[in-house]
C-alpha cells in the first residue's frame, strides 16, 4: 500500500521526518519511506513538489504509523501541518489532538482494510 506525506512548511522537514520514520522500529520493519518529487496539488500552480512516500507491507500499523508523525512533529519549533494521502483518503494532522489522532488512524486502517480485501 502506499501513501503519500506532504509537510507545511515544506523546507527540510520532510528529509527530517524521513529521517525520523526511518528511524522508528515500528515503521522501519514494515515500510519503505522516500523523499519523491510529485505533480502540484489541487488547486496548485508550477512545479513538482517533495512528498514523502511510504509504501507499506505486511505488519504495518496505522496507529504506530500516526504516532510516529505525532512524535515527530512535536519535535519541531513550529509543528508542522501534516497532510497524508491514499487514493481519495485525505488526512491532516494539525493540533495532534486525541481526537485528530484517532480519525486518522481510524481512516488509515479502513485504507489498509479497502486494499487488504480488494487485493
Amino acid at each position: 500500500m502506499r501513501f503519500e506525506v506532504w509537510v507545511e512548511p515544506v523546507v527540510g522537514e520532510l528529509r527530517s521526518l524521513q529521517g525520523w520514520l526511518r528511524s522508528d522500529p515500528d515503521v522501519r520493519r514494515s515500510a519503505v519511506v522516500e523523499v519523491r518529487g510529485s505533480a502540484p496539488r489541487p488547486g496548485e500552480m508550477g512545479t513538482a513538489l517533495d512528498m514523502l512516500q511510504l509504501v507499506t507491507g505486511n505488519g504495518w500499523s496505522a496507529a504506530s504509523f500516526v504516532l510516529a508523525l505525532v512524535a515527530w512533529r512535536q519535535t519541531r519549533p513550529q509543528q508542522p501541518q501534516v497532510e497524508i494521502r491514499r487514493g481519495d483518503t485525505v488526512i491532516v494532522l494539525t493540533d495532534c489532538s486525541d481526537e485528530e489522532i484517532e480519525r486518522a488512524t481510524r481512516a488509515l486502517a479502513a485504507a489498509a482494510d479497502d486494499e487488504d480485501q480488494a487485493g
